[in-house]
């Protein structure tokens, strides 16, 4: 069976768009068997003739999710078959399709039109129309625009990982995606559940479950459509970068297994894109990830402007378990250099080392053009991190590797406070030297056993009279916050 008649059986599936897929850890990236990758014979024209031919189920169909997710198959296909597909799809298959001029060969158009960033399907399909070919009975459905319904997101405390739900509506029908986020791995997205909106609530039930297995409770906010376009858009762009680093040979056993399960992730990803461009664009810059040019920064907040919002962040340690987080207040407009002081002091740093801010706008730090740094000091926080969301690194002492995940989690009014404030947090920071967090995990188990041969030397290294005068659980915000007022009148 040829690489486009496999997932054209699997799209056009009855099961397609009809069930809740059971929520999963993530997965690996869907397989390419494309002719390049399988050294299988190719014919242009067998390509094309399978691809109509597939189309005959589609003449059957009320329902044009079906005809998406043909196309979506179709397209994902082409995508994994390397670079220059969309330009052949528009110069070649596109036209190709066209001179068949049957309702088979219409259906195709329509139903790439509907997923294809492009106009030439709908050009050649209106010229179809005009020469008086049948269209399928969900010619005027698909064309229909999409409206947003819900946009909420749920995370889990650590910041290791979200899910994005989301629902369309179009015609009548409503259905729903569930982007998986994995926060460790570049903010990619890690899989996609389509579903129909009917069985929302069961989806939301069924993630609570899932986090209170898995010992978590997770946070629920809404968000706005600009938003949520912006996080499914870097979501995906991070996923596709990671995907072209997988060995096509790899990704094509594991293909093999998919026929049964419904739509894999290339497919959905294909059509969750078309979906969201009916979303509005977000005002934002694109995010970038780690692999790609950094952007323009944005221009610093004039003097002129209203005061800056409070943001409130969560800074936590990479690694650390059990976690090791703090959560900050303070106003948007405080420079990078202010935000290395503070995060200092929150953790307990004794500053003695090199660090570095890596965000999507470039690497700011001690300028350094050897290493790439910008200075951090006329830089500000709400230039590299525009909204709720926004998250970028702070690595501090290259050698032990303390990496710190900053993430902005809300954008709050000034009030008649002092900032910054800590109002959260969870255990105390490691000390400096100590060899980072493997170091740090085997110096509380040292200092947890009186009979360990290196406890006296470790308490003597930390200065400590007793093992009962270091306590790894101790956090409290409110000496944090004393802390960080007293530095912030030196």
């Amino acid at each position: 069976m040829s690489p486009v008649s496999r997932r054209r059986k699997r799209a056009t599936s009855s099961r397609s768009g009809q069930r809740v897929l059971r929520l999963a850890e993530p997965v690996n990236p869907e397989p390419c068997d494309c002719p390049a990758c399988s050294d299988a014979d190719f014919d242009p024209q067998d390509l094309i003739d399978t691809l109509v031919a597939g189309a005959a189920d589609l003449l059957k169909t009320d329902d044009p999710i079906e005809a998406e997710l043909f196309a979506a198959s179709f397209v994902a296909a082409g995508d994994l078959a390397g670079d220059g597909f969309a330009e052949a799809l528009d110069a070649g298959i596109v036209p190709a399709v066209a001179e068949i001029a049957t309702p088979e060969s219409l259906a195709v158009l329509l139903a790439l039109d509907a997923v294809h960033a492009s106009s030439v399907a709908a050009d050649a399909a209106r010229r179809l129309l005009s020469a008086g070919v049948p269209a399928p009975s969900w010619a005027d459905e698909v064309r229909e625009p999409l409206q947003v319904g819900q946009c909420r997101r749920f995370a889990d405390p650590a910041g290791s990982a979200a899910m994005l739900v989301c629902t369309f509506d179009r015609a009548g029908r409503s259905y729903g995606f569930v982007i998986h986020i994995d926060h460790l791995d570049c903010d990619a997205a890690a899989n996609l559940v389509l579903f129909p909106a009917e069985v929302l609530d069961e989806v939301v039930s069924t993630l609570a479950e899932n986090s209170r297995r898995a010992g978590v409770t997770v946070t629920e906010e809404s968000l706005d459509p600009a938003e949520l376009r912006w996080q499914v858009e870097r979501a995906l762009d991070a996923r596709a970068d990671h995907d072209r680093e997988v060995d096509p040979a790899e990704l094509a056993d594991e293909f093999e297994d998919e026929d049964e399960e419904g739509p894999g992730y290339h497919l959905l990803a294909v059509l969750l894109r078309a979906w969201i461009r009916a979303l509005p664009e977000p005002t934002r810059p694109a995010a970038r990830h780690h692999d790609g040019p950094a952007a323009k920064l944005p221009a610093k907040r004039r003097k002129s402007a209203p005061p800056a919002p409070v943001y409130q962040i969560k800074v936590g340690l990479r690694g650390a378990k059990p976690p090791i987080w703090r959560r900050l207040e303070l106003p948007a407009d405080t420079s990078l250099a202010a935000l290395h002081d503070i995060i200092q002091v929150a953790f307990g740093w004794n500053d003695s080392h090199l660090h570095v801010f890596e965000t999507a706008y470039g690497d700011f730090g001690v300028a350094d053009r050897e290493l790439g740094y910008r200075a951090e000091a006329p830089v500000t926080l709400e230039q590299v991190a525009s909204g709720v969301g926004d998250r970028f690194s702070y690595t501090y002492d290259f050698g032990d590797g303390w990496e710190h995940e900053i993430v902005v989690e809300k954008v709050l009014p000034r009030q008649a406070i002092a900032y910054p404030r800590c109002t959260g947090g969870r255990r105390a920071a490691p000390p400096d030297d100590c060899g980072g967090v493997w170091g740090y995990a085997e110096l509380v188990e040292v200092l947890g056993d009186p009979s360990h041969p290196e406890h006296g030397d470790r308490l003597d290294w930390l200065g400590l009279a007793s093992a009962a005068d270091f306590q790894p659980a101790r956090f409290d915000a409110a000496e944090i916050t004393q802390a960080l007022t007293e530095a912030n009148h030196r």
